[in-house]
């Protein structure tokens, strides 16, 4: 806590993540969002400012010595709002939605609080982002694939005898 000082104390980091991710209500809705899906609705930049906010967060957990992997999976959070917030209109709810402020502020008091327990929830976050990435990467191969097997075949009437089978 002497690296970070006051600045990165539970109760500036709580007011930090509430005024990102939910301080705004909308009126007769239980729908929350904050500056993050504000900002997040100026094209091309604003999710980027957002993501450079919540890292004010990511700092504050280093400095305070939680683990490399929540760490990482705290990043991981921010990169999944930044990119998929940066979808028109449907990234938007979904930034709104996702909270990655909140979500980090909990893992890092947590992480505090029960360091084990949340090590090995982000070991298993990390994997699980690691396959729906992997298999982001193998499906279109695999369809890439299949097209061209398709198409050597409609071409040439033949199969392409496992030029395309690679895979």
């Amino acid at each position: 806590m002497k690296r970070g000082g006051r600045a990165f104390d539970d109760e500036n980091l709580d007011l930090l993540s509430h005024v990102l991710d939910d301080f705004i209500r909308i009126p007769g809705t239980s729908i929350r969002f904050g500056l993050d899906g504000i900002v997040g609705l100026i094209p091309g930049v604003g999710d980027l400012i957002g993501g450079i906010a919540s890292c004010i967060i990511i700092v504050a957990a280093w400095v305070r010595g939680v683990s490399y992997v929540t760490v990482t999976r705290m990043v991981a959070n921010v990169a999944i709002e930044v990119l998929v917030g940066s979808i028109p209109v449907v990234g938007d709810m979904f930034d709104i939605a996702w909270r990655a402020n909140r979500r980090n502020y909990a893992l890092l008091v947590g992480s505090v609080d029960e360091p084990r327990k949340h090590t090995l929830q982000s070991w298993l976050f990390l994997g699980v982002v690691c396959l729906v990435l992997a298999g982001l990467v193998i499906l279109p191969l695999l369809l890439l694939t299949w097209v061209f097997d398709g198409l050597f075949h409609a071409l040439f009437g033949t199969s392409s005898h496992g030029l395309f089978h690679t895979l």
